[in-house]
């Protein structure tokens, strides 16, 4: 690490140098009119997704100061991804729990900006917390009932207020697509008379087409000669979105938990197949337009709420819900591009998935992570390097977007499908039997490595994966460039280096990364056009890879246009390594 520990002297130092700040409260969005989709960039121009961020064009003589991005609440925050099951045992039945959330909030975020032993998240995203007969949630019986598993609405309500306290934002995960079929309008639509006979999607005939995953999508109910669509399963019957009473309900479900019991947005379980169009299941119009409309109403309903859409797709159309139907989606493709640069050794994947984002969302509005409750851990995908886990938290906190955390990956936590695999109980010491999760069997075996991959373990020691993720955290609410600054994507002269440039208010941080596991020295970073305007100090914020003490890095080349010249921070590149560097006009 460039600075060992937390908020050690260097990395201190750095931040004053910079001109370090807290973050601001940021204004509402408005929903302007959805964007077109647009074709990817050709791969050799990756200057004008420069522009599109506010750094200019190459065409331009001399150096333009970098216009800021539009940014909202949403863009201060890094979001912490919580499955209540899994992550803290309060009552000792095995099963994690709302008290046992709320004893831990001063692991994420104790309220008290002067200490540096919490992990300083702001945001919590909750896997789903409704009633329901499966472990996950994603099948709801009765949305406005908490599930019993995790406690009542009095818990949940004092761990609401205790987030709120220490300036932590919650949002829930909420699954509009479709039910459990144990949920009561189900069971009464079954029936096939009565107010709730259309409220699911039915057909007198199999209709005999798969879903858009080549799945089947049509269930017979028992032996009768009906029919109902469900693309996820036999269990998880589809909503019919389309029917105004249905619509009515579910903003009422919203309406709920935002005005009433006072959580702060949602993000949006499978938002891209809400409405079918015949057989086109996906990404319809209909769908774009019906999200718009939700949200609308999520909005008159609470002004500061924020919609997150998980569109698992290509980043054209992922892009394409920002912003009249959601806030933000999640960016899949730069999840993907980040781990294959690491995994293949080559930058390109990462640089294509950043021109990508760069024209496909508004800047700044996609969701950027790591891994989600539906992949493997990254410490799985990068077969237990950890020096490639490092490096890919140093990605992600330089690259433009929200940051949202999976719990469990700040301290390299592994797990490989099936789901529960990936889902397992976190893992809090080294005492036995139970990690510190419960005092009794939980609800999922924990990770073969829990007596050694742990926080206990972590917390202390300042060249852990944990202080890394601390570090990363208290710099991007510092510095303003890493929240709301304009991108550019810097050429870094050879197959395995690239740089991300993100400037605010005249001021920037580069990311210089090596993704290779070979020492590079040919290499040399250079842009045509940037927003450096004149000479340049370069001070190291953080590292990994350099050791405890790395050469200072070398005052940057800079064009006449506020661009780079093959500039070389420092002689050579270990293994596997990034530095974030400070980057403001010499005096």
């Amino acid at each position: 690490m460039l600075a060992a520990g937390r908020l050690r002297p260097l990395l201190l130092a750095a931040l004053l140098v910079a001109g370090c700040g807290t973050p601001t409260t940021r204004p509402t969005p408005s929903t302007p009119s959805i964007p077109a989709a647009t074709a990817p960039p050709p791969a050799s121009s990756l200057a004008s997704q420069a522009s599109a961020s506010g750094v200019p064009s190459a065409a331009t003589a001399t150096c333009t100061p970098a216009t800021a991005p539009r940014t909202y609440d949403w863009n201060d925050r890094v979001w912490y991804e919580v499955f209540v099951r899994s992550f803290a045992d309060g009552n000792g039945d095995g099963i994690g729990d709302f008290r046992g959330l709320t004893a831990k909030l001063d692991y994420l975020n104790d309220g008290k900006p002067a200490t540096t032993n919490d992990l300083g998240v702001t945001g919590i995203w909750l896997m789903p917390i409704f009633d329901s007969p499966s472990y996950h949630g994603y099948d709801v019986i009765d949305y406005t009932k908490v599930e019993a598993d995790y406690g009542t609405s009095a818990d949940f309500a004092a761990f609401l207020a205790a987030a709120h306290r220490r300036g932590i934002k919650v949002i829930l995960d909420l699954t509009l697509n479709h039910t459990s079929d144990q949920n009561p309008w189900f069971v009464a639509s079954a029936i096939g008379k009565g107010p709730y006979a259309d409220w699911y999607i039915w057909s007198k005939t199999n209709p005999g087409y798969f879903g858009p995953d080549n799945q089947i999508a049509w269930h017979q109910l028992g032996n009768q000669d009906r029919w109902y669509y469900g693309i996820f399963s036999e269990h998880m019957p589809d909503l019919n979105l389309a029917n105004p009473a249905v619509a009515a309900q579910m903003d009422a479900v919203a309406k709920h938990w935002l005005a009433d019991v006072g959580v702060d947005g949602f993000r949006l379980d499978a938002a891209k197949y809400l409405v079918e169009d015949g057989q086109k299941q996906a990404n319809t119009r209909a769908t774009l337009d019906w999200l718009a409309r939700f949200q609308q109403q999520a909005k008159a309903d609470e002004p500061g709420a924020m919609t997150i859409g998980e569109v698992w797709d290509v980043p054209q159309i992922a892009g394409g819900y920002v912003p009249r139907s959601t806030d933000l989606t999640f960016n899949f493709a730069l999840q993907s591009g980040t781990l294959s640069a690491i995994r293949n050794q080559r930058v390109a994947p990462l640089l294509t998935a950043l021109g990508d984002t760069q024209t496909a969302w508004p800047p700044l509005q996609s969701g950027i992570f790591l891994a989600n409750h539906d992949q493997d851990r990254v410490m799985s995908q990068v077969n237990a390097d950890s020096a490639s886990a490092r490096l890919a938290a140093m990605l992600l906190f330089a690259e433009p977007g929200v940051p949202f955390l999976y719990y469990g990956e700040e301290i390299g936590m592994q797990g490989q499908k099936p789901d529960p695999m990936i889902r397992r109980p976190m893992q809090w010491t080294g005492d036995g039997p139970y990690g510190g999760f419960s005092t009794t069997v939980p609800w999922e075996s924990l990770g073969s490595d829990w007596s050694t991959v742990n926080v206990a373990a972590e917390t202390g020691d300042p060249n852990s994966l944990l202080s890394l993720y601390r570090d990363l955290i208290r710099l991007h609410e510092a510095q303003p460039a890493l929240r709301a600054g304009a991108t550019a994507v810097v050429d870094g002269g050879a197959e395995p280096v690239t740089g991300i440039l993100r400037t605010s208010g005249g001021r920037s941080v580069l990311l210089v990364a090596n993704v290779s596991d070979r020492t590079v020295s040919d290499y040399g970073l250079s842009l045509a056009t940037g927003p450096l305007c004149g000479a340049q100090t370069a001070t190291a914020l953080l590292g990994t890879g350099f050791g405890a003490s790395p050469t200072a890095p070398t005052a940057p080349v800079v064009t006449p246009a506020g661009g780079l010249a093959a500039w070389k921070p420092f002689a050579t590149l270990p293994p596997r390594s990034a530095a974030l560097i400070a980057l403001e006009r010499a005096p």
